[in-house]
This record gives structure tokens, sequence and C-alpha cells, in this order.
């Protein structure tokens, strides 16, 4: 598969995911967002808590599911992100709380694994 299926996939596989995330009450704020430490495949509100986003996308679970595809390494950068793109808002956002959520899409199925991580 060339780099360019693999974007297009991954475009869907968001664009899936975001939907989901609405149909479950999840107010999206932004999508792709890039910062200097990486990239946010999104960030929404659920209720006053500020969650981030990783989207992960499997064709099926020969290797494992699509939730299991963050690893720690990925948690972190993950955490990064959210650090900074707080620090960007310069106060502005006051959420209650903050969460990490990964949207796991495993063929058909779509899955909102909330709290999948904490930030360590």
């Amino acid at each position: 598969m060339g780099p360019m299926d693999r974007r297009s996939l991954g475009t869907a596989a968001e664009a899936r995911a975001i939907s989901a995330l609405e149909q479950a009450g999840y107010r999206i704020v932004e999508r792709n967002v890039r910062l200097r430490v990486g990239e946010l495949d999104a960030v929404a509100w659920d209720g006053d808590v500020l969650v981030f986003v990783e989207v992960r996308s499997r064709a099926d679970t020969r290797f494992g599911g699509a939730g299991q595809a963050v690893g720690l390494a990925k948690q972190r950068q993950v955490a990064r992100c959210a650090e900074a793109y707080l620090g960007r808002s310069g106060g502005a956002l006051r959420p209650r709380g903050v969460r990490f959520d990964v949207v796991a899409i495993t063929g058909a199925e779509v899955v909102i694994l909330r709290d999948a991580f904490r930030a360590s």
C-alpha cells in the first residue's frame, strides 16, 4: 500500500471517528491540530471535560485490535501535545478536567475507549 492510499485510509478513519464522537455527544473543537511537539487527531469537549483524542485504525485483528496500537511512547507524545495545546491557549481554556480517549476502528467496528490512558 502506497503512502497516498494510507493517507486516504487515515482520513476516512478520522472522519468515521469524528462522526462516532459527535453521535456520542462530544463537541469537536479542532481536528488534526499541529503543534511543535506533534499532532493531535482531535480535541473535543465531553461536558466540561476537555478530551484529547487519538484515532487508531486496523483492517482486522490479526496483529491485535486498533486500541492496542497506542503504546507507551505514543501515549507520552499525545500527553506532551495536550500540554502544549493547553499552554497555547494562554489560560483561556478552563476545563474541569482533561482526558485521553482513543477511537479504535477495526474493520467496520468503531469503539470509543474513554479514559484510555493517563498522562504520566
